[in-house]
């Protein structure tokens, strides 16, 4: 067993030792959308800080903590909080909780965002489908040998983001009556925000939105065999495209979309 699957071990042991039993998705819960989790029935929590193996999340609007339960009907493992590459993280520690959840028995992971919006016909408080991604932060989760158990060293990436999921989403927004855009999302390493040279490159590279994580996570999802639904919440439009940034406007303005938000993920997972 190498080092990868005895950490693996160790960890889903002591999260298993917890109470955590039975899951069927994992969730990330993006900046300023962590609220999502304080609906889980007969919720379990464990803090990031007790789990073997784990980093701490250093990002305001990130809780920092597991939530196991019942969501929609479903058992799922919430992440309040997500690792990302600009902390200083290697790729491996940004995605261990994939992983994870895989070693758990997930058989999906939701993945959520708040990211900038560079399609022109975009607002701020759009949620967004994301039904590609570009990988832009100068790495890979993959690089190194592969453990041929945890999964290929190819992984297919055409359907990176699963079309059953994608076309539920859709027909929930619909019946509920959110509007839903749907595009590519584009990752940067951060932690700076995208000058307007490179939100212009991005637009012409056939991006819809930017952000500083989600890409890595998935592509181990996908190697792990999860089915991937992912939405990003377009908090702000990106550089060059309104006259400042700030995190503060991005934790506000997933405070005002809360509601819809909340209702796409669990009207979405009663279906799935």
């Amino acid at each position: 067993m190498d080092l990868l699957q005895e950490k693996l071990k160790e960890t889903t042991t002591f999260i298993k030792s917890q109470g955590v039993d039975n899951v069927e998705f994992g969730l990330i819960l993006g900046s300023g959308l962590g609220e999502l989790a304080t609906e889980i029935q007969d919720a379990q929590i464990i803090t990031y800080d007790q789990i073997p193996h784990f980093p701490v999340s250093t990002v305001s609007g990130h809780a920092g903590q597991l939530v196991y339960g019942t969501l929609s009907g479903k058992k799922v493992l919430a992440m309040q909080g997500r690792f990302h590459y600009y902390e200083g993280h290697s790729m491996q520690t940004v995605t261990y909780p994939v992983r994870v959840m895989a070693a758990l028995k997930a058989h999906s992971l939701i993945v959520t965002n708040a990211a900038g919006g560079i399609n022109t016909s975009f607002e701020p408080g759009d949620l967004m489908l994301i039904n590609d991604h570009i990988n832009f932060m100068g790495n890979n989760p993959l690089f190194g040998p592969n453990d041929d158990e945890l999964g290929p060293r190819f992984p297919d990436m055409s359907e990176a983001y699963h079309l059953a999921y994608r076309q539920k989403v859709q027909a929930v927004a619909e019946k509920q009556g959110i509007a839903l855009r749907e595009g590519v999302y584009m990752g940067f390493s951060g932690p700076t925000y995208e000058t307007p040279a490179e939100v212009r490159f991005a637009r012409t590279a056939g991006a819809d939105a930017v952000g500083m994580s989600t890409v890595p996570e998935v592509i181990v999802a996908r190697h792990c065999g999860l089915n991937v639904l992912g939405v990003s919440c377009i908090t702000n439009l990106a550089a060059g495209m309104q006259k400042t940034l700030n995190h503060q406007e991005v934790v506000e303005t997933t405070e005002r979309v809360k509601v819809d938000f909340k209702t796409l993920i669990k009207e979405t997972l009663q279906t799935l």
